[in-house]
């Protein structure tokens, strides 16, 4: 079913009143009706996403593509022009008798992108990014010395600074990753390393830069990266695997959140009925205790000889911790993303294998464990949140 075109009215970059929730992944047609209230939104979505994904094409090629009329493409990609988001870039070379038809794309160059990412151990890490998620100025502040909350907002702040003197271009938005439990309004519930709880961590950036701020939870940022740069399926749980757990989640194309803005909290579900090691939280056998970076480190460290043993028994527990959730969602691939070089194989291997055990024979069998391949993953999801938010593109 084509969508129904819009009315009147000239939408601005903050489409739809910057709406907190994330756009469709990679489906470019919607599958559901839309209301007439909704089109104009809907078809600048449309036409946006279409030009992000396939590149640069002609008016008619776009009304071809989204299902528009060529009067309503013209009308969208004027207006797009003038908002200086999409760029005329030349001609189609002719194959034949009449004028050559008129390309236009994104102007990628033209905007940047602020990405923060407030999960590291030792800094605070950020980036300036064009609208194809390319890095282009990093900046970083060092991790303040308390788990104070006015000293970790103030570096925050004083990163976000750094990074907008940074930009040389108009900047789109800034995209924010931060451990912990976020609310859809960026109300940060609890971030216990960084001393928040119930921190209104966006509205207070917001208000301080006068731009456009989305935070979001650090592992739910990364898989919107994972998803639109990575070629990820619709179905995935991508791991993060550093001082602490998480998960974020992709399902039918769409981030799973939960009632609770916790889904993906999977760092302090205890696996195995074995106490296991203590957890910073004071229980024993968390996820977390058994597959926290420094802990798997230091393990290795105390016992080199073991090394294989120690990643072997801490790619089980992560193994045990997933089944029940790649069964329950059906998911079709878990990514995971930490040190590499310390997480060798062999933990994969039994964290592959282990889920496949624990899961029905024969349905679950060709479900996946792998590494990312993707670099900065959380500052790139932070891009691709702005990238929705703004221009509904994912």
């Amino acid at each position: 079913m084509t969508p129904p075109e819009s009315g009147p009215g000239r939408a601005t970059l903050h489409a739809a009143g910057r709406a907190h929730s994330f756009g469709a992944g990679r489906r470019l047609r919607s599958t559901g009706k839309v209301l007439p209230e909704q089109a104009r939104a809907h078809n600048r979505a449309l036409v946006l996403q279409t030009l992000y994904h396939r590149g640069a094409m002609s008016r008619a090629d776009l009304s071809r593509e989204t299902g528009l009329t060529r009067v309503t493409i013209s009308d969208l990609v004027a207006e797009f022009i003038a908002d200086e988001i999409v760029a005329e870039i030349g001609v189609r070379e002719a194959a034949g008798p009449g004028k050559p038809a008129i390309l236009v794309d994104i102007d990628r160059a033209g905007h940047h992108i602020i990405g923060v990412d407030l999960s590291g151990a030792t800094a605070f890490e950020g980036a300036v990014l064009d609208l194809d998620g390319r890095v282009l100025e990093r900046r970083s502040v060092p991790l303040p010395d308390s788990a104070d909350a006015e000293s970790a907002y103030d570096a925050a702040l004083r990163l976000a600074r750094m990074l907008l003197e940074a930009a040389t271009r108009p900047v789109l938005g800034i995209g924010i990753g931060t451990p912990g439990v976020v609310h859809a309004d960026g109300m940060v519930l609890s971030a216990p390393n960084l001393g928040w709880t119930d921190f209104p961590l966006e509205g207070r950036l917001q208000h301080e830069l006068q731009l456009p701020v989305l935070v979001r939870n650090d592992a739910n940022a990364a898989v919107l990266a994972e998803y639109t740069f990575g070629d990820a399926p619709a179905d995935l749980m991508l791991i993060r695997i550093g001082r602490g757990v998480g998960a974020g989640l992709i399902t039918g194309g769409e981030p799973l959140m939960g009632g609770r803005f916790a889904a993906g909290e999977i760092g302090h579900v205890v696996v195995g009925t074995d106490p296991g090691p203590e957890c910073a939280c004071g229980r024993h056998g968390c996820l977390e205790a058994w597959v926290n970076l420094p802990r798997i480190e230091r393990a290795i460290a105390d016992a080199p000889d073991e090394r294989d043993e120690t990643l072997r028994r801490a790619g089980e527990r992560l193994g045990i911790g997933i089944a029940q959730i790649v069964a329950a969602l059906d998911l079709s691939e878990v990514v995971l993303s930490g040190h590499r070089a310390t997480l060798s194989a062999v933990f994969v291997d039994a964290a592959t294998r282990t889920l496949h055990e624990r899961t029905l024979d024969g349905v679950f069998e060709d479900v996946i464990i792998r590494f990312s391949t993707q670099r900065d993953i959380v500052l790139r999801g932070a891009a691709v949140m702005v990238l929705s938010a703004q221009l509904g593109v994912s």
